[in-house]
This record gives C-alpha cells, sequence and structure tokens, in this order.
C-alpha cells in the first residue's frame, strides 16, 4: 500500500499509512494573532479527521487550541510533555485522548510505530513561560518511515536521533521575514537532508501565514523557499526526489516494507 502525504500548509500534514492517518500540527484558521492565511484556501473538514494527532512545540502556530477543538471525540493528541501545564486550553478539550510524550517514547497507532525524536528549538509557549516542555520531531514507521521534524535548527546529531528515514517533511521557511537561528531556512534544510538521506522529501512550512499589513516586507521570504529548497536539495542530495506541493495537494511513495 503507499504512503500518502498530503500538506495542507504551513506545518499541517496528514500522513496516510498501513491505513492509519497521523496529523501534525494541526492549523485551520484565517487568521492567528497578527498573522494572516495569504495562500491556499482553508483545509476543508477532511484535514480534521486523523487517528493520531502530533504536536511538535508549544508555539501557537503549531499548537492552536481552536483547531485541536475541530478533531473528533475520542482522537488521540500526542503533545510535548508539561504541555497541559503551560497551556490551559488543553486542559478543556476534554473530548480528546492527550497524550504527553518526550524524546525516547515510542507509541503504537493502528499498525504504525511513532517515535518521538528531539528537535533543537525554543519549545516554550510563548511569550510566557519557563522552559519546560522540549520540541520534538516525530518518525511515523509502517509501510515506510516518515519524519516530520516540526520547527528545529540543524545539528550534529540529526541523523542519529532521527534513524533511518524514507520521507522527510521539512520546514524551509516561516511567518515573517526574519527566521531565528532554531529554525531550518532551504539552505540548512537541504543540509538536513543530505544528512537524513530519505526517498523523498515535501518542503513544509512556508508561503501560508505572512504577518498583516507586511505584504511589501521581503516578499521573496514568503514565496520562494519552497522553489529555492529544491535547487539546493539537487545540489546538497540529488538523489532525493523533492515533491513541492500546493496547500491540498498529495505525494505517493511505494511502500518499502
Amino acid at each position: 500500500m503507499p504512503v500518502e502525504i498530503t500538506w495542507w500548509g504551513h506545518a499541517t500534514c496528514t500522513v496516510e499509512d498501513s491505513g492509519t492517518r497521523v496529523l501534525t500540527d494541526p492549523l485551520f484558521t484565517r487568521r492567528l494573532a497578527h498573522l494572516r492565511r495569504r495562500s491556499g484556501a482553508l483545509p476543508t473538514p477532511e484535514a480534521a479527521r486523523a487517528d493520531l494527532v502530533v504536536v511538535s512545540h508549544l508555539h501557537a502556530d503549531h499548537l492552536h487550541v481552536p483547531s485541536l477543538a475541530r478533531l473528533a471525540p475520542g482522537t488521540r493528541l500526542l503533545v510535548p510533555r508539561g504541555a497541559p501545564r503551560q497551556v490551559p486550553g488543553l486542559r478543556r478539550l476534554r473530548h480528546l485522548a492527550v497524550e504527553e510524550v518526550a524524546p525516547g517514547d515510542t507509541v503504537r497507532a493502528g499498525d504504525l510505530r511513532v517515535r518521538v525524536v528531539p528537535a533543537l528549538h525554543d519549545g516554550r509557549r510563548l511569550p510566557l513561560g519557563p522552559r519546560r516542555s522540549p520540541a520534538l520531531g516525530f518518525v511515523v514507521e509502517g509501510d515506510a518511515r516518515t519524519y516530520f521534524a516540526g520547527d528545529t535548527a540543524l545539528f550534529d546529531s540529526m541523523a542519529e536521533e532521527v534513524g533511518p528515514v524514507d520521507v522527510a517533511l521539512l520546514p524551509v521557511g516561516g511567518w515573517g521575514p526574519n527566521l531565528g537561528e532554531e529554525h531550518l531556512d532551504a539552505d540548512r534544510a537541504a543540509r538536513a537532508l543530505a544528512l537524513l538521506a530519505p526517498r523523498m522529501a515535501v518542503p513544509v512550512h512556508y508561503g501560508t501565514y505572512w504577518p498583516i499589513g507586511m505584504g511589501s516586507v521581503r516578499p521573496h521570504e514568503f514565496h520562494t523557499p519552497g522553489e529555492e529548497f529544491v535547487r539546493r536539495a539537487a545540489v546538497h542530495a540529488p538523489e532525493v526526489t523533492v515533491h513541492r506541493l500546493a496547500q491540498g495537494e498529495s505525494a505517493r511513495l511505494e511502500a518499502v516494507r
């Protein structure tokens, strides 16, 4: 059975593998504080259908309580350890089965095994709160091994921590004209691709949200990271097939098991 990846925009993806749907960092809103969705239609109701949902860290564009509230009753939700203490809204989502996880944990979902791996990123709920919750990545293992990086910088032990993967969902941009060091830009993501050596990659976390009133400020940072990642990947990891998807589009990888 092929593994299907659908990108809904920003860091929100559906990974369908072995008959199980895993949803990453759901964000189903036109506006989030000072950010407005500038590209792609809002995800369809189909996007909220999942057997397992994973949240990489506590920033509001990744852990968005109103979007999580749209999930069906009984949906399993993996969040970084300590998240319910830092985000009171999580405790009100009593219709979800919330599980706290940390790097090194493994969770079973249907025929899938989901490994929790580290990320190098400030995982706090900004602008408040001490650094109590780790930023995470996830490796979904079934007919293929799919790595969702969340938000992370490039770090020396990335390939060792993540392990062998077949698909990499890598952030290549952000939501503003300045991208901090604890993020991957197109070049750093391509270098990460060379370390991870998957069969397929999909660039995410770009070209969706942008600050209101800043449409003319460095617009190339909004539009071009996906294209730039394709170019850089061809240099650093030419053996990897890169699918630059539009929001709502899917890519498939034939099962490798």
